[in-house]
C-alpha cells in the first residue's frame, strides 16, 4: 500500500497542472496531473502535500483543504494507492521549473482536452461539484479505468 497526496492549486478559475515529461518509467508519462506525491515517514497529510507542492513547484502553500481520501486499488505494478486530494487558494512564492516536467496554469473549462488519467477526468468536476469531503475508488486494469464509486454525503 502506497500513500500520496494530489493537489491542485487554484488561481483566477485555472489549476496549477504538471505535465510529466522528464521522469523515467513514469506511470503518469505525457499525463496532466496535479502537484503532490509519497509520503515520508511520520508527516502528516497536510505536511506532505506542503512539502511535495513545494519541492515541485517552489510555491509555498497556505491552509490546503482536504477534499477527498481516494483509493486505486493495484493501480501501479499491483499497489494500492491512498490518495489525500487537497486544493489550495492561499500561497505564496514564484513557480520554479520541475524536475518531473512542466508547470502550466490551465482554465478549468479546458482541462478535460488534456492527456490525463481517465478518473482524473471524473473526480476533477467532482472539485467543483461537492463542498463536503468525498470518498471514492477508482479501480484500473492494464492502465485503463474499469469503474469507479463515489461516497458523499452533500446535499445538493
Amino acid at each position: 500500500m502506497k500513500l500520496g497526496t494530489l493537489c491542485y492549486i487554484e488561481k483566477d478559475s485555472k489549476y496549477l497542472l504538471l505535465h510529466r515529461t522528464k521522469k523515467k518509467n513514469d506511470m503518469h508519462q505525457g499525463k496532466y496531473v496535479g502537484l503532490g506525491g509519497k509520503f515520508e515517514p511520520g508527516e502528516s497529510p497536510e505536511e506532505c502535500v506542503t512539502r511535495e507542492v513545494y519541492e515541485e513547484s517552489g510555491l509555498r502553500v497556505k491552509s490546503p483543504r482536504l477534499r477527498s481520501i481516494m483509493t486505486f486499488p493495484g493501480f501501479a505494478n499491483d499497489e494500492d494507492w491512498y490518495v489525500f486530494l487537497f486544493t489550495v487558494t492561499d500561497f505564496a512564492g514564484e513557480i520554479q521549473p520541475c524536475p518531473e516536467g512542466g508547470l502550466v496554469w490551465v482554465e478549468k473549462s479546458v482541462i478535460q482536452a488534456l492527456p490525463m488519467h481517465d478518473g482524473d477526468y471524473i473526480f476533477i468536476k467532482w472539485l467543483d461539484e461537492y463542498t463536503n469531503v468525498f470518498s471514492a475508488k477508482f479501480n484500473y486494469k492494464d492502465g485503463k479505468l474499469q469503474d469507479y464509486s463515489l461516497n458523499t454525503n452533500n446535499q445538493q
